[in-house]
């Protein structure tokens, strides 16, 4: 089964999962988000993983959303539906739903806030989905500043050299490019490795030992094209064509976690400078909402980002729109806006903040 067999390389979208105004999974955006992806040349799609909020979705809603991207997919391109939970029981219920909807591979987020060791990760969790959907193939997926856990590399090497074909891949999303390159020592060249980090994701192309095949990309939600051309260009030879397409896109490859300095007023007058942190997806939603390509609801507790931070995304697009509107342009078409007028109305990107 599947749409299109499972190929780790080139450019992966971690869909965002967009809501209607009561706060539900809206389909018929999402279908149009997949089609948009699609129409720009993306290799695959991601529903359900940590982009889309998948903590925080239903199991009905994980699996109305890997149905529609497959169905919406059509064959065109690769679903990587995420499945990961901190519970192997739903981990491999969600994992049996994909296979049976047809998606190309099942991506699985080690366990958030249960915290296991990496032994348990590998014998409790991933050889558990593995043993119980032996059907589908299976990619880990290594991001510990948001799981506070991580499948070691010996562990990863151990699963893929038991049957590379049933893990063929890992999105690497530690940030660590010596961690990678023991990925690579232990694992052997048959381990594809993907980068879970857009602004690191040439750094790990480039480098002659980790051999990074592509990416699984959150902005490319917004500019499919510039991602799709940028990791062409490296895996073809081009360093310089992908530098220079990463750097007119480069403001908002800087922006999937966004830090803004706000203040905090007390009761008696005293105000008090910190630093917000808003994480993926609220920046690359807030934009995506400012350019009319969803809403800017994400399940609470995400909410809205400040206004500075607000500012901070909304100079960044404008600056590629100056640069490189090829890569935004195309979203005037496929969602019926003007991009160049809602990026200058002050009004849209009000309502975006707090």
């Amino acid at each position: 089964m599947g749409t299109v067999p499972f190929e780790a390389r080139g450019a992966w979208t971690a869909l965002v999962t967009p809501f209607d105004a009561q706060g539900r999974f809206n389909s018929a955006r999402f279908a149009r988000l997949v089609e948009f992806q699609i129409e720009q040349g993306i290799t695959g799609i991601v529903p359900c993983g940590t982009t889309g909020e998948s903590p925080t979705l239903t199991w009905q809603e994980h699996d109305e959303a890997v149905g529609v991207a497959v169905d919406r997919a059509a064959g065109r391109a690769g679903v990587l539906a995420g499945t990961g939970s901190n519970n192997t029981a739903e981990a491999i219920r969600g994992t049996k739903d994909a296979y049976e909807r047809g998606a190309s591979a099942a991506l699985l987020v080690d366990c958030y806030y249960n915290g296991p060791s990496s032994l348990e990760l590998r014998n409790e969790y991933y050889q558990r989905v593995l043993d119980a959907v032996p059907e589908i193939p299976i990619v880990p997926y290594i991001i510990p500043g948001r799981s506070g856990c991580a499948l070691a590399a010996e562990d990863l090497a151990l699963l893929h050299l038991a049957d590379p074909k049933r893990v063929p891949a890992v999105k690497q999303a530690t940030g660590d490019l010596d961690r990678m390159r023991w990925d690579r020592e232990l694992a052997g060249p048959t381990l594809a490795i993907m980068s879970g980090d857009d602004d690191i994701t040439l750094a790990m192309m480039a480098d002659p030992v980790i051999r990074c095949s592509g990416v699984i990309s959150v902005m490319s939600n917004i500019v499919p094209r510039a991602i799709s051309d940028m990791v062409a260009a490296q895996a073809a030879g081009e360093a310089g064509r992908a530098g220079e397409v990463a750097g007119k896109i480069r403001p908002i490859l800087k922006l999937v976690v966004c830090k803004a300095h706000n203040t905090r007023t007390f009761p008696d007058g005293r105000t008090l400078e910190i630093e917000d942190r808003f994480r993926n997806p609220v920046p690359v939603k807030t934009m995506m909402a400012g350019l009319g390509m969803v809403s800017p609801l994400s399940r609470r507790p995400l909410g809205k980002m400040s206004r500075s931070a607000v500012a901070l995304c909304r100079e960044a697009l404008r600056q590629i729109h100056r640069t490189a509107p090829e890569y935004l342009t195309p979203i005037d078409a496929a969602f019926e806006v003007d991009v160049a007028k809602r990026l200058e109305d002050d009004g849209v990107w009000a309502e975006l903040a707090y």
